[in-house]
């Protein structure tokens, strides 16, 4: 299914109770729903625990429309697309899980619209990250080739293996999506969130530090994983349906 969000075409899926908890999705950068979702069995794991799945392909990602505009990838703009698909599903509140890019987003989401998140689970996130490596992610990404740097070459090798990537809009997409750091609107945060990270992540870095600043979350550590192999952990989806259900 798809909808318009503010002019841009965004596909999105629901799955599981029509009764059930609704949960959105938002997947990391480069990836999209069924790649970060599906495939490695979330929407399994949530649908059969009684949530209504409700995941999208950002902007620039999956069967949604990728503009090359890095205006088009701001934080405030891609916020604006999570919460125009709750309006489109008639959804008032839902859970929130995130992933990378997708846990930046949810963080906005937080902060700008509290109402419409009743808890979130953020996994790859941490104080610093990927994003703070946007101009060379973005240099690979137009040039079509690695660069020697370690963070960029990962994301480029990701996001070339798959065909359907427009590396130029994932290359607008990293260099819009810069959120800011206020520390002062973090402490401001009331909402429960669960920050999960791999214990060889080293993308995703400072998370003891990142909440320390919201008075509301606490840390989830994933033994033996690192950004890309996170996901999939068994540990890590225990730990979030631990959470979404107390």
């Amino acid at each position: 299914m798809d909808f318009d969000s503010d002019g841009v075409r965004i596909h999105y899926e629901v799955e599981g109770p029509e009764q059930g908890k609704p949960i959105v999705l938002v997947h990391g950068f480069a990836s999209d729903y069924r790649l970060n979702w599906v495939g490695t069995r979330w929407q399994e794991t949530l649908t059969s625990n009684g949530f209504r799945v409700i995941g999208l392909d950002c902007r620039g990602h999956g069967h949604s429309d990728k503009p090359h505009d890095e205006a088009a990838y701001t934080v405030e703009v891609m916020t604006g697309d999570v919460v125009r698909l709750l309006d489109q599903v008639e959804v008032a509140s839902a859970a929130y899980l995130g992933y990378s890019m997708g846990s930046r987003i949810g963080l906005e989401v937080v902060l700008d619209f509290p109402e419409r998140i009743t808890r979130a689970v953020l996994g790859g996130i941490g104080a610093a990250g990927a994003i703070e490596r946007a101009e060379e992610i973005a240099q690979a990404f137009r040039l079509g080739e690695p660069t020697d740097d370690p963070v960029a070459q990962t994301f480029y090798k990701f996001a070339s293996a798959r065909p359907g990537n427009d590396l130029v809009a994932l290359a607008a997409c990293i260099r819009g999506l810069r959120p800011e750091r206020h520390p002062e609107r973090l402490a401001k945060i009331r909402t429960p969130i669960l920050v999960a990270v791999g214990d060889r992540d080293d993308i995703a870095r400072g998370a003891p530090e990142l909440i320390e600043e919201i008075p509301s979350a606490r840390l989830y550590t994933i033994p033996g994983r690192d950004h890309m192999s996170a996901v999939t952990a068994r540990e890590f989806k225990q730990a979030a349906l631990d959470f979404l259900t107390t």
